[in-house]
């Protein structure tokens, strides 16, 4: 698989993409083929090292992504599954979305709401999704209340 991978050298940070056996995916929980992700602000900081967001080398940077489940070992998920992933420490502490593959936690993964696509879940990205989610579960509680 090819990842964009920022390593340390020294004092300097260094980035580029690079081919990864997938077996060196330090998490093998949920293996997913990542379809899209978005650059934003954080991860430019990461790669730059301007914001001094990564602590851990190597990284694979990139906070959400939307992709098909490749590999599971949690009964949540299954194979052929849309899913996406945002937050969670993933392109900071842990390899992240700006790769051909992933591998993250169950907790950490969303099935994709139906009627969403893989691309156009990163076009309105990670504030339309927590917004979406809380909307969601206020309009939940306010018919379980009626």
């Amino acid at each position: 698989m090819k990842a964009l991978l920022v390593e340390q050298h020294s004092d300097k940070l260094s980035a580029g993409v690079q081919h990864i056996d997938e077996s060196q995916l330090p998490i093998h929980e949920v293996i997913v083929d990542v379809h899209y992700s978005t650059l934003n602000y954080k991860d430019g900081l990461a790669i730059t090292g301007k914001g001094k967001i990564l602590r851990q080398f190597p990284m694979v940077p990139g906070i959400d992504f939307s992709g098909v489940v490749h590999h599971t070992e949690d009964p949540r998920f299954h194979i052929g599954q849309h899913v996406l992933l945002t937050g969670w420490g993933v392109g900071e502490n842990h390899w992240g979305g700006l790769a051909q593959k992933a591998g993250v936690k169950g907790d950490w993964l969303t099935a994709l709401p139906e009627g969403l696509s893989l691309k156009n879940a990163m076009i309105i990205g990670t504030g339309w999704f927590y917004c979406h989610a809380l909307c969601d579960g206020v309009r939940t509680r306010w018919h379980n209340t009626r």
